[in-house]
């Protein structure tokens, strides 16, 4: 139903009972009740008025005798609070918790902002955020010479995070392309420094740090904001027209560190063996020495006690040493000395004796006849030596030439 009816006869009564008339209370209440809900005709009424004079357009009403807002007053006012509310919509923003903002006003640095939901106002400020969390690369190629005139095509690869956004956004134009030609400006050097064989054999993690420190050392200065987490030393490679000759150079350099190695592992084998046969021959050496010198001292000991002997008795003392002697010499060969009493001595070679012995014996069962007379001229010699040998007469010779040797030392004194 609508909230006041036709004409005059329902006295242009809303809905709760209350009378709508220019003349009477507005704040009455015919209905019988206190206080009832606000007339929304009424605020949008009041709010026209003030809004049609700011917009200086006013109509007069001759019935009512005052002033009504204009038409196009009530949507300009209408207009300027949705705009308001757009203006004031469209100011919130969220940064993501791996960013932060940085904000401008009028295009100069305002401050950071740290993760969530936030508020700026349109068209005064201006955020751009920026990823602090994220490892971020690029990569340097190119052809490039070295000190030995060589041409060499090199790849690296650079890791860095940004830590400070505000010098990463303002100090220079770009950090990312400031970034990348101070790495080519770095390698570059440094690979103008090395030769070709360094770069494509063992100096690959010599250029790689010497890339870092001077890549370091060259943004320093510009404080962009950001902090260098790693640089790769990727490829490095000779031009096509000379590669089959540096592979070839490459892998005799690999079978060179593949024979050093080796003769390590076998120098590692060997060395601890010598060193252990070095200290057997030094042990032993020592045992000797210590044998040779407690036997020489038992022998000084030994003859220190014979000596009051050998003073009391020298003949006999002199005569018993000499047997001694004679018999620790003699006890070990099988070879006997005999004298016929004559200055001749005579060898009974008794070993060659005893093999020849047994083949003479098997030669005579197999044979009924004897060879030649020069063999019964010898066997005849051999059984009249040994006829004659008499262990007596051996001792006898002993003490004539013991005397006969005495003699002669004496003489000479």
């Amino acid at each position: 139903m609508a909230w006041n009816q036709p004409g005059n006869n329902g006295q242009d009564r809303d809905p709760w009972g209350s009378s709508n008339n220019q003349g009477s209370n507005s704040g009455g209440n015919k209905g019988g009740r206190d206080k009832g809900p606000p007339d929304l005709d009424d605020i949008f009424r009041k709010l026209g008025n003030k809004l049609g004079g700011l917009g200086g357009g006013s109509n007069k009403n001759p019935n009512d005798g005052g002033q009504r807002p204009a038409g196009g007053g009530r949507l300009f006012g209408i207009a300027t609070v949705a705009a308001v509310v757009i203006w004031a919509g469209s100011g919130f923003y969220t940064i993501k918790e791996a960013e932060r903002g940085v904000v401008t006003r009028f295009g100069k640095f305002s401050h950071l902002v740290e993760p969530g939901l936030n508020w700026k106002p349109t068209f005064i400020d201006h955020v751009r955020a920026v990823n602090v969390e994220a490892v971020r690369e690029l990569s340097a190629a190119g052809t490039m010479l070295t000190s030995d005139e060589n041409v060499v095509r090199v790849e690296m690869n650079v890791q860095y995070r940004v830590t400070n956004p505000e010098r990463y956004l303002f100090a220079v134009t770009s950090a990312d392309d400031s970034l990348r030609q101070a790495t080519d400006s770095a390698l570059r050097g440094v690979i103008g420094r090395s030769t070709m064989d360094r770069i494509l054999t063992e100096g690959r993690t010599v250029v790689r740090s010497e890339t870092q420190r001077d890549l370091e050392e060259t943004i320093r200065p510009y404080d962009m904001g950001i902090t260098l987490l790693d640089v790769n030393f990727q490829t490095a490679r000779p031009p096509e027209a000379v590669k089959a000759a540096f592979d070839d150079a490459i892998a005799a350099r690999e079978n060179r560190e593949q024979s050093i190695r080796e003769a390590e592992a076998y120098a590692n084998d060997k060395l601890p063996r010598a060193r252990g046969d070095a200290q057997g021959i030094l042990e032993k050496a020592r045992a000797y020495k210590a044998r040779v010198t407690l036997e020489a001292q038992g022998e000084v000991d030994s003859f220190a006690r014979i000596l009051p002997e050998y003073k009391a008795a020298p003949a006999i003392t002199r005569e018993r040493l000499y047997i001694e002697a004679m018999e620790r010499v003699l006890g070990h060969t099988r070879k006997v000395l005999i004298n016929d009493k004559s200055n001749s001595m005579m060898v009974l070679p008794l070993e060659q004796l005893m093999r020849s012995q047994p083949a003479g014996r098997s030669s005579q069962s197999n044979s009924n006849n004897v060879s030649s007379s020069g063999q019964l001229n010898s066997s005849e010699r051999v059984s009249n030596s040994s006829s004659s040998f008499n262990p007596d007469d051996i001792m006898d010779q002993r003490r004539a030439n013991a005397q006969r040797n005495d003699t002669q030392r004496e003489g000479s004194e």
